[in-house]
């Protein structure tokens, strides 16, 4: 089955900029692009909706006929429902090959313990999301700007990340920057066996070295095409993230959302990094299929 990408679009200026990086990127890969536009019902009468469905036509099909226009082999349809908002775009994210958001800018996601929309979808999909801001323009994908991943913990632990961040490269032809931060561990962590093993390395910066080049290993041989630069650094890893992704046409990191009582929520590196990269970020759910490079 062909996934689409597919950008949801509510018409303010991030989410058309969402939707234009969702057509270069449709474009890019040779499939489709679906638009889907969501409102709740926000009045009885009847007018009220046809209203709402009359400015989405008119409004959001204009941007996406602009599109075709630029991008004659595109093809792209629109989608327009009455649903909630997070509901519509969880389902039409489900079978997609990825789903594309705009996000306000610096600091907006604190709206996320208030029921933002795009982090509650990011919390919750089981597809990779691209979050893109108003200020995104295509020179940002130009040839030099890297592709920017995390990387944690052992090679299971950002299978799913790495494969993204691999696949994105190799469509784009360009550098991959595979970054790993670590952090000295509390004295009394250390077990036995992780105390042999970072003997056996050399230290604990050779040990992150190893980890680092032993998770891209696997991915490194699927796609030889694709350069890759390996950093690590001691500190935060949303720091160092930030501070490597400065000129990155892309960041891409893994995310394991937990239930709390107020819903689902990211970890704290994907929070950080969705605060103040300046790219666009992907968030790439750590357990979704097909993670494996075999």
């Amino acid at each position: 089955m062909t996934r689409p990408i597919t950008a949801g679009v509510d018409g303010t200026d991030e989410s058309l900029a969402a939707l234009d990086w969702a057509a270069r990127e449709a474009v890019r890969r040779g499939l489709p692009l679906r638009v889907v536009h969501a409102w709740e019902e926000i009045g009885e009468l009847p007018a009220d909706r046809d209203t709402q469905r009359a400015w989405a036509e008119e409004g959001i099909g204009r941007a996406v006929g602009s599109l075709t226009e630029r991008h004659p082999g595109l093809h792209a349809t629109l989608e327009l429902t009455e649903d909630d908002a997070v509901d519509a775009l969880l389902a039409a994210g489900a079978d997609a090959e990825e789903l594309v958001l705009g996000t306000r800018g610096h600091g907006a996601v604190v709206g996320f313990l208030l029921g933002s929309v795009g982090l509650r979808v990011v919390a919750e999909t089981t597809r990779p999301v691209i979050l893109v801001r108003a200020g995104d323009r295509p020179e940002a994908e130009s040839a030099g700007r890297e592709i920017v991943v995390g990387q944690h913990g052992t090679p299971e632990d950002s299978a799913a990340a790495l494969r993204f961040a691999f696949e994105t490269a190799a469509a784009r032809g360009a550098t991959l920057r595979a970054v790993r931060a670590w952090t000295l561990p509390p004295v009394f962590a250390h077990s036995p066996g992780s105390l042999k093993l970072l003997d056996e390395a050399g230290g604990l910066e050779p040990y992150e070295k190893r980890a680092l080049a032993d998770a891209l290993a696997p991915w490194r041989e699927r796609f030889p095409g694709v350069p890759v630069t390996e950093h690590i650094e001691m500190g935060s890893a949303g720091q160092v993230l930030v501070s490597q992704a400065t000129r990155a046409q892309l960041l891409v990191v893994g995310r394991r959302a937990r239930r709390t009582a107020v819903g689902a929520r990211i970890g704290s590196v994907a929070h950080g990094v969705l605060h103040h990269a300046g790219s666009p970020v992907a968030v790439v759910p750590q357990d979704r299929p097909g993670a494996d490079p075999a």
